[in-house]
C-alpha cells in the first residue's frame, strides 16, 4: 500500500525537525507550539512551499494522535461564498476541543480566494471563536487578504526553497526510491519548479515511473520544455513584424504542447531578455506582459492576451 502513495504524502514532514528550508519560520512556530498556545496564523507564499505542510506539523505537534478530531482543513478556492463560514467554519470553531489544548484548529487554505463578504463573515468569527478555536489561514496574495483579518493575525511569509535545501530533499528522495540523479540534472529540476517542492516531487515520481536513472532530457521531455526554441522563434517573428507566422507558431505551439497562457508568457519574459535588442524595447516589452499576465491571473482569455502582446511586439 505505501507504493501506491503519491510522493508529496509520502514526503511530507511529520515534525518540524523533518521540514527542510523555512529556517526562521520552523524555530518561531515550533516556540509557539511548545508554549500549547498560538495566535491566529496567516502564511503567505507561492505553491509548494511549505505552507500546508507546517499547519499540519502544528495540529500533530499540539493534538499527538487526536489531531485529526481536532483540526479541520478547508480548502477556500471550493467553497468561496459566506455560506462555508457561517456553516462549516462557524459548526467546528464554536465547540470545544476533545485535547488537554483549550482550543480546535482550522486551516483555510486559499484564503484569498474568499469573497470580501466571506471574509467579513470570518473577521467577527475570528473574534467571536477566539477563546475555543485557533486559524491557520494560508494564500498566495496577502494583498487580497482584507487588512481586519491580517490584524489579527501573526503573519508568516514564505520564500521558495533555496537550491541547497531542494538539493537536500532530491537527495532522500533519490535515497529512498533507488534512483541516479546526478548534480546537472538536480540543476534543471530546480530551474524548472523554481523553488516548489511539490512540482518537484511529482516530476521526480513522473519520470521515475519508465527509469531509475533520471536525466536533463527526460525531465525537459516530461515537462514540455523543449518548446522553449519555438517560444523564441515566435518572439522573433514578432520583432521582424511577421505578425501572421508569429501568432500562428504561438498557437501551434501551444495545441501540440499543452501549455497554457502564463506558460508561455512565462518563456517569453526569458527570451526578451536573452534578445539582442534595445533596453528601452526590453523595457516596454517586459511592462506589457506584466499587464497581460495580470489579465490572465483575473480570468481573461489566454489567445487573445497572447496575441495581443504579439501585436505590441511586432508593433513597437
Amino acid at each position: 500500500m505505501e507504493n501506491s502513495y503519491v510522493w508529496t504524502e509520502r514526503y511530507r514532514p511529520k515534525k518540524f525537525e523533518d521540514v527542510t528550508g523555512q529556517h526562521d519560520i520552523v524555530r518561531r512556530l515550533k516556540a509557539l507550539v511548545e508554549q500549547k498556545n498560538i495566535p491566529h496564523l496567516l502564511f503567505s507564499g507561492p505553491a509548494g512551499v511549505g505552507k500546508t505542510t507546517l499547519a499540519l506539523v502544528i495540529a500533530r505537534e499540539l493534538y499527538g494522535d487526536d489531531w485529526k478530531q481536532n483540526f479541520l482543513e478547508l480548502n477556500a478556492s471550493n467553497d468561496r461564498g459566506i455560506d462555508v463560514i457561517r456553516n462549516e467554519v462557524k459548526d467546528f470553531a464554536k465547540t470545544k476541543g476533545l485535547a488537554n489544548i483549550p482550543f480546535k484548529l482550522i486551516l483555510l487554505d486559499e484564503c484569498d480566494a474568499l469573497t470580501k463578504e466571506a471574509q467579513q463573515a470570518l473577521r467577527r468569527t475570528m473574534e467571536t471563536y477566539s477563546s475555543s478555536c485557533r486559524f491557520v489561514l494560508s494564500c498566495n496574495f496577502v494583498n487580497k487578504v482584507i487588512d481586519p483579518i491580517k490584524s489579527r493575525c501573526a503573519i508568516f511569509k514564505f520564500k521558495p526553497l533555496r537550491k541547497e535545501d531542494l538539493i537536500e530533499i532530491v537527495k532522500k528522495i533519490t535515497k529512498d526510491e533507488g534512483l541516479v540523479v546526478n548534480e546537472s540534472t538536480i540543476t534543471r529540476l530546480y530551474e524548472l519548479t523554481g523553488g516548489d517542492i511539490r512540482q518537484l516531487q511529482n516530476v521526480l515520481q513522473s519520470c521515475a515511473s519508465t527509469s531509475k536513472t533520471i536525466t536533463e532530457k527526460e525531465i525537459d521531455e516530461f515537462a514540455s520544455k523543449n518548446e522553449s526554441k519555438d517560444v523564441k522563434e515566435i518572439v522573433i517573428l514578432a520583432l521582424n513584424k511577421k505578425f501572421i507566422l508569429a501568432r500562428n507558431k504561438l498557437l501551434d505551439t501551444m495545441l501540440n504542447n499543452g501549455l497554457s497562457g502564463i506558460d508561455i508568457l512565462k518563456q517569453i519574459q526569458r527570451e526578451i531578455m536573452e534578445l539582442d535588442i534595445t533596453d528601452d524595447k526590453k523595457l516596454g516589452i517586459i511592462e506589457r506582459c506584466g499587464e497581460v499576465e495580470f489579465r490572465l491571473v483575473e480570468g481573461a482569455n489566454d489567445n487573445i492576451q497572447l496575441e495581443a502582446l504579439l501585436a505590441y511586439i511586432a508593433r513597437n
